[in-house]
């Protein structure tokens, strides 16, 4: 077994995971290959370019069980899921012409403050989405 699918077991088994063999191949693809968030259909894309034969429904279970262990979070921009290997609070770009998701620091938006939520609730997640077009 090579390095990458050593960890990618162990990352697999210690969510609580089965690591199956199509588990295995899409987070490979998806922690190794994918740099900015990926939809469903990208990821099926990408899988099939490199030879792991997979259905779409199948991507999208997968994906599903990595969002309930928190190896992934899931983005939703104009009715579109992304899923970024990010799980944690943080800001995001939106190429608005290419569709596309990526990670950004809050230096690079300059949003630096945290919200405080109304007395009596609290904070489930926070995803701020700054949304770019060609000027």
């Amino acid at each position: 077994m090579s390095d990458i699918d050593e960890r990618t077991v162990s990352r697999l088994r210690q969510a609580g995971l089965r690591p199956t063999r199509q588990r295995r191949q899409l987070a490979r693809l998806l922690f190794s290959v994918c740099r900015d968030a990926v939809t469903a259909e990208g990821l099926h894309s990408l899988a099939l370019k490199n030879g792991v034969k997979v259905s779409l429904a199948t991507v999208y279970g997968t994906l599903h069980s990595f969002c309930l262990v928190g190896l992934v979070r899931e983005v939703s921009i104009d009715s579109r899921r992304y899923f970024d290997t990010n799980p944690d609070n943080h800001q995001y770009f939106f190429y608005e012409d290419e569709k596309r998701l990526v990670g950004a620091t809050p230096s690079e938006t300059g949003l630096q403050a945290m919200l405080l939520p109304p007395a009596g609730w609290q904070l489930s997640r926070i995803d701020v989405v700054v949304r770019l077009r060609r000027g």
